[in-house]
């Protein structure tokens, strides 16, 4: 069911250009040496260079091979040439990989010597043009927006000491502020290149392999056999599918596109309006995302700089993840009743049966993967034993997505093009956080929060939750996180939350401007299939997955929610939040099961809707909010407030019935 859905590679050159001939070639060959680099340095070979790489210059070479790639493929304006690469975009891959060499060259002395502290005059030039080059792959790849904030951040030690005291540091020169930035273990190859070098690599080959081999029309027919007949049956394919792609994709836009050009016009053609079919792919692709196995680059950075394994963020992950899925599954569900929309017939359906036998080893490689992730926990090595045997068995049981050399070759143009631009932005990013520890702003920063906010961990979270929707209007998910966990986190963690808790709060709401207006590029993405006013999707989709702006409050408060206390505490509070969400979700939509819908036409539907929405908070709502309240107590108050509320809904649904049948 999904034979027009646009591949990998397709999806990640959007914005990027077809590259043709010498471009290509030169790009597969550094795509190439760069996952036998990876693979070399995982795997501890001794391959290519008779040796393991120092990690220096593994470092060197990955971002001098990358950011080569993107300077090819991405064009430097709009009104660039877009067929091939210009003459300034070559001699800028040249110069990339020249300074790069030249590091690398001297990989011992940048060690031993501490040159990032005393680098000698050439180091110095190299360290400038680096620095210029890196701020330009990063417009390029993240656009204006990122290019503009790092860079104003990456000058901080050379304005500092002209600042407020509240946000002054300690002033470097630029020689010195350069040769940080180049050379220091905290800002172009600190912990977002570190993560993307050892850990993120693996990850973005598995992703593009499933895509490759067609995992994307299993899941999706999957969805379809299981899902389509019920009652909103396409809504329900979508955040079944989105949620299954995204949870190993790890990409909200790229979700979107591949998932998205099957469930929205299914959606449609059942009754559902355009525009809510497009904010159910939003918010499900956005969500795929936040749900273990693989939840995309942020959550692999949130692990480096927590220093846990990957597979402690994976667990925490698991019951935040699944209430989201659970409160947009309990929305479809009321819609669908409300507006009595029917699934889909059966003939029109796939077989399960003959689904699962298509298709049976991507559940296979997909239960490898999650074994070696969280009973082994070998996230670093999981991938790369994943993706071969997934290519393997897609090779001996699938004829209609076994691969010829053209698919090859289009599996590794969707490699490059994503190589480049996870590294040509985490590398950008990473200016950011060497010129908050050169300047040491991040440390005096935290007591200054603790100031403002009276030491209110509620406070400060409403602060983090502000500013990471601010900051994700105009940085990618996995900037706006590492920004908040440099300045942020530590404040949240010195009023006593849990620090699990804390980051994952962040990397919620750095996730959330998917579907938050004004930018909301997943909205976007989807309002282009759906054919709706982007905005007016962004709308959409920001009602549908309310849930979301509430979630992560509810975690930070009670840590058990990301598997941070007692089985008892996990239980209890699981079971309260789904509780409150069912209900949360309901109210949103105006029907409850059993009940029916909530006061259809009346004058005084919304104000009673809205004191069930407030119960459905408070069921959900941790006690620790609100000091001298138990959890029960909590409950009671809700109940007293909902459950005359709902008799009242159900007597009038009652009361109408014989005056539609007379």
């Amino acid at each position: 069911m999904m034979d027009n859905c646009e591949t990998e590679s397709e999806v990640a050159n959007v914005g990027a250009r077809k590259l043709e001939g010498v471009a290509r070639s030169i790009m597969r060959i550094c795509t190439i040496l760069m996952l036998l680099l990876a693979v070399n340095q995982t795997f501890n070979l001794g391959f290519l260079v008779g040796f393991t790489l120092v990690d220096l210059r593994f470092y060197y070479a990955i971002l001098a091979l990358a950011l080569a790639s993107g300077f090819l493929l991405y064009p430097a304006t709009k009104k660039a040439p877009f067929g091939r690469p210009a003459w300034y975009d070559w001699l800028l891959a040249v110069m990339i990989v020249g300074v790069c060499a030249y590091f690398f060259a001297n990989a011992n002395n940048i060690s031993l010597r501490g040159w990032e502290m005393a680098p000698p005059e050439t180091a110095v030039w190299m360290s400038f043009i680096v620095w210029v080059l890196v701020l330009e792959a990063g417009r390029r790849a993240g656009g204006i927006p990122l290019a503009l904030i790092v860079g104003v951040m990456s000058l901080y030690p050379l304005y500092t000491e002209y600042l407020p005291t509240a946000i002054s540091g300690f002033p470097s020169p630029a020689s010195y502020t350069a040769a940080y930035h180049a050379m220091g273990s905290e800002s172009i190859l600190g912990i977002p290149l570190r993560t993307f070098a050892s850990l993120i690599i693996g990850f973005i080959v598995f992703g593009a392999a499933l895509q490759q081999t067609g995992a994307g029309a299993f899941f999706m027919n999957l969805s379809f056999a299981l899902l389509g007949k019920v009652r909103g049956g396409p809504a329900k394919v979508a955040i079944f599918s989105s949620g299954l792609m995204g949870s190993m994709s790890g990409s909200v836009i790229t979700n979107v596109l591949t998932t998205g050009v099957m469930t929205i016009p299914t959606m449609k053609r059942t009754g559902i309006r355009a525009s809510f079919a497009a904010g159910v792919e939003t918010c499900a692709s956005t969500g795929g995302t936040l749900m273990p196995p693989v939840m995309g680059a942020t959550a692999f950075v949130m692990a480096s700089f927590m220093n846990v394994p990957y597979a402690t963020v994976a667990l925490a992950a698991i019951i935040p993840s699944a209430l989201y899925f659970f409160g947009l599954f309990v929305q479809i569900d009321a819609m669908a009743a409300r507006e009595n929309i029917k699934g889909l017939p059966a003939e029109e359906l796939p077989s399960v049966g003959q689904t699962l036998k298509e298709g049976w080893y991507y559940i296979f490689v997909f239960g490898l993967l999650i074994y070696l992730l969280l009973v082994m926990r070998r996230e670093a090595l999981a991938p790369y034993y994943a993706t071969p045997l997934l290519i393997v068995l897609n090779q001996i049981f699938s004829r209609k997505h076994r691969w010829n050399w053209k698919a090859v070759g289009g599996f590794i143009d969707s490699l490059g093009a994503m190589f480049s631009n996870l590294v040509a932005i985490l590398a950008a990013v990473g200016m950011i956080v060497g010129a908050l520890s050169m300047t040491g702003v991040a440390a005096t920063l935290v007591n200054d929060l603790l100031r403002i906010a009276g030491g209110s961990p509620l406070l400060l979270l409403v602060m983090g939750a502000v500013t990471g929707l601010i900051l994700g209007v105009g940085m990618t998910a996995t900037a706006a996180y590492i920004f908040l966990a440099i300045l942020l986190a530590p404040a949240l963690v010195q009023v006593g939350l849990n620090p699990m808790a804390v980051h994952m709060f962040i990397f919620y709401w750095g996730m959330l401007s998917f579907i938050t207006p004004p930018v909301a590029l997943g909205a976007f993405a989807a309002a282009s299939i759906a054919k709706t006013p982007p905005m007016q999707t962004g709308f959409e989709a920001m009602r549908i997955g309310s849930v979301i702006y509430f979630i992560p409050f509810f975690f930070a408060f009670q840590p058990a929610l990301v598997l941070q206390g007692t089985a008892m505490e996990t239980v209890v509070s699981s079971g309260l939040a789904f509780l409150g969400i069912a209900l949360f979700a309901c109210s949103v939509q105006g029907y409850v099961p059993f009940v029916g819908a909530l006061f259809e036409h009346k004058t005084y539907a919304f104000p009673l809707r809205l004191l069930l929405f407030l119960s459905a908070i408070l069921i959900a709502l941790p006690a620790t909010i609100i000091p001298g309240w138990s959890d029960l107590d909590l409950v009671i108050v809700a109940l007293v407030v909902a459950l005359p509320i709902l008799a009242f809904a159900m007597w009038q649904n009652q009361k109408s019935i014989p005056a539609k049948v007379i």
